[in-house]
């Protein structure tokens, strides 16, 4: 098989673009808050551009078309745990992307969302007996996480057919980046098959001779925190390990490398940095041999299609002050930014402060604590941030916050998940609105917290 001869590379770019400008998110903040989106009974809501996000799916799209040979399948998966909502599922379908899954529960949401199996990638370090079946009936793609793994899948497939395309995760054993949690390919991570342990390479190589049916393979290094060059050379391992297994094998059977995702997103302006499109062309610098058609691509990204084109909008409910600091006392905490408030360091965010009518704050900025409902004592957003003094009836936007802030819920204090809502700007440039998901009611908490099971301890 000769390889294709790769497209040339793109003309230089930017290293970051702008996201939208910070005008429509105002405007947009201006009518949650006229509409009632967010009110004294709603107090805190998540807002989603849905502009900005076609337009995230469209770059990720065009910066792999840029170097990959033309007729290459390519399948830009989304990490539907970055926003496990139906809605963004399905428009994000329309973009022109699948879904990759890692729960049944994740995996009802795509097919909820009208994702076809056969753009849908199951990867999980923990896959049941029945999910596995449940993918292989439906033929979604499945990449196995470990030889234990493997052998359920020798009987499953030895029991029924699959048109499901079956692949092995590696871990290349890379190290980490600047945040422990969001590494993957450490020493000792927990996911898929370690490369560098003594034998493990070559038992690699020979489980795939002896299963002609694995023909993917796929490895993750990280996401937030990990530098370009480091999952860049992620791949190069994989590709490399392809060959090899190819070579021994006298044929293409590995036929599909699975690069994950995990693109860092700059969570200190408003800068699209890095880009798709630096990556890309990472890619294409550091494993050429990747987009020259010999194998199909398929990629995992999340947060980084998301985050830039969501906020968190929430009321100031008190304005105090201890040991000289002010401290505003708000809606939005440790419930909907559970990373921000436990790790804040790692997942810093912006906050910018609006007023009453979800206008712009103005005012020389004050050092003060932007504080959560959350009943202990870190339940904090921000910590001495300087902002505008904030008043009981004004309003806080947590920024950068449209991936995994809305599908995360941490049910502290039972407070209710918030709503969601979609927007989108008319011909006048006015924000128009789409439910994504409706404010959970204290009844529904109730019902969730066994209400309808109130007698059932007292009779034992």
């Amino acid at each position: 098989m000769s390889p294709a001869t790769p497209p040339p590379p793109p003309s230089p770019d930017s290293s970051s673009a702008p996201s939208p400008a910070p005008a429509l998110r105002d405007r947009a903040v201006a009518a949650a808050v006229a509409q009632g989106l967010v009110s004294a009974a709603d107090p805190v809501a998540g807002l989603l551009d849905i502009t900005g996000i076609r337009r995230s799916a469209a770059e990720l799209r065009a910066a792999f078309d840029a170097f990959t040979a033309p007729g290459t399948p390519v399948l830009h998966a989304f990490a539907v745990k970055a926003a496990s909502l139906v809605p963004v599922l399905r428009l994000l379908a329309q973009e022109g992307l699948g879904c990759e899954v890692a729960s049944p529960g994740e995996l009802a949401l795509a097919r909820a969302a009208g994702v076809p199996p056969a753009r849908t990638v199951l990867d999980s370090p923990a896959k049941t007996h029945a999910e596995l079946r449940e993918a292989l009936a439906l033929g979604i793609a499945v990449n196995a996480d470990s030889f234990g793994e493997l052998d359920r899948l020798d009987a499953l497939t030895a029991s029924a057919p699959t048109a499901s395309p079956l692949g092995l995760r590696v871990n290349p054993q890379l190290g980490g980046g600047s945040i422990d949690a969001m590494s993957t390919a450490t020493g000792t991570s927990k996911f898929g098959v370690a490369l560098r342990d003594e034998d493990a390479r070559e038992r690699v190589v020979r489980t795939f001779l002896e299963r002609p049916w694995l023909t993917r393979l796929h490895a993750h290094v990280g996401s937030q925190g990990m530098p370009l060059e480091l999952m860049a050379d992620g791949v190069r391992v994989l590709y490399e390990l392809a060959e090899e297994i190819n070579e021994k094998a006298a044929r293409a059977q590995v036929t599909t490398l699975d690069i994950g995702g995990g693109l860092p997103v700059n969570f200190a302006s408003d800068a699209m940095a890095p880009t798709y499109r630096d990556y890309a062309r990472l890619l294409h610098r550091t494993v050429p041999g990747l987009f020259d058609g010999r194998y199909g691509l398929v990629t995992e990204f999340g947060r980084s299609l998301l985050a830039k084109h969501g906020l968190v909008l929430a009321r100031v409910e008190y304005a105090k002050s201890a040991g000289g600091r002010r401290i505003a006392v708000t809606h939005a905490g440790a419930q909907v930014a559970t990373r921000t408030v436990f790790a804040p360091d790692a997942w810093p965010v912006r906050v910018a402060a609006y007023d009453a009518q979800g206008r712009p704050k103005t005012g020389e900025p004050v050092a003060q604590d932007v504080a959560g409902p959350c009943c202990f004592a870190g339940d904090l957003i921000a910590r001495n941030r300087p902002l505008p003094p904030l008043e009981p009836g004004d309003h806080v936007a947590l920024l950068d916050t449209g991936a995994y802030y809305f599908s995360t819920h941490f049910a502290y204090n039972s407070l209710p998940r918030p709503g969601v809502y979609g927007y989108a700007p008319d011909p006048d440039g006015e924000p128009r609105w789409a439910t994504v998901r409706a404010a959970q009611r204290v009844s529904e908490l109730v019902a969730e917290s066994g209400g309808a099971y109130g007698d059932a301890l007292t009779q034992l």
